[in-house]
């Protein structure tokens, strides 16, 4: 006979006849974190194979719970459980192992305390479903708090792309020929003589306002540049 050693299995690819309602939600919560944070159980379950990749417990229902649990708190972490897999060989004698060892925990159970349960089998189910909402809802909040941080993280990324617009004054002593052209038609500024004055004029000495501009370019008068400084914002 083969020696009995725990394999590792999906929790994906176990069931169980055994209501998850028939546990108390925050046990498994308690056992879950503990699975993530200890990177297994202490006890493995026992499972037999119902199909080619498929399991049903035999026994550790509670425990498959947990790992079912951990498994939607992290996927990856939770992925697997330590599980011993009945075979057609060793399954008669480890299923008798099986039978003592639960004889023996309801013996010592029955003698440690015999108090009645007092809260009904559906309030625990009610309370059982509460928790696991809420534990989702926690859940759910925190994805959402993760997301949106991202979300305004790339709009910023994003908007630190966009170029910035250029001063008027600035784009008149610094802004390419073409450019400047371009911005100025857009900004009212339609006459060509007036545009290759301001080239001119920009390379013999910066404008130092937008007066000084109207007094060294002939033809732009006070009103035309008015125009052009309410415009310029709107139309880049």
């Amino acid at each position: 006979m083969k020696k009995l050693f725990p394999s590792l299995v999906a929790v994906k690819r176990i069931t169980s006849t055994v209501p998850r309602s028939n546990f108390a939600e925050p046990d498994l919560e308690k056992l879950a974190r503990l699975i993530l944070e200890s990177g297994g159980l202490i006890n493995p379950i026992i499972v037999r194979r119902n199909g080619m990749d498929a399991y049903e417990i035999v026994d550790g229902d509670f425990e498959y719970y947990a790992a079912a649990r951990a498994k939607e708190i992290d996927a990856l972490k939770g992925e697997t459980i330590g599980a011993f897999i009945l075979e057609e060989e060793n399954e008669e004698l480890l299923l008798e192992q099986l039978e003592i060892s639960r004889k023996t925990a309801i013996t010592e159970n029955q003698s440690v305390s015999v108090v009645p349960q007092q809260s009904s089998s559906f309030e625990q189910r009610l309370t059982n479903i509460e928790t696991r909402l809420e534990n989702r809802i926690n859940e759910l909040k925190a994805e959402y708090t993760q997301e949106k941080q991202a979300l305004i993280e790339r709009v910023k990324e994003v908007e630190s792309l966009i170029p910035k617009p250029v001063p008027l004054l600035s784009a008149l002593n610094t802004q390419k020929e073409s450019q400047l052209a371009s911005n100025l038609k857009n900004a009212g500024i339609k006459s060509k003589t007036i545009i290759d004055q301001i080239i001119k004029q920009r390379e013999l000495e910066p404008f130092t306002s937008f007066e000084n501009v109207v007094q060294r370019i002939t033809g732009l008068g006070e009103k035309t540049m008015i125009k052009v400084i309410d415009n310029w914002q709107r139309y880049l």
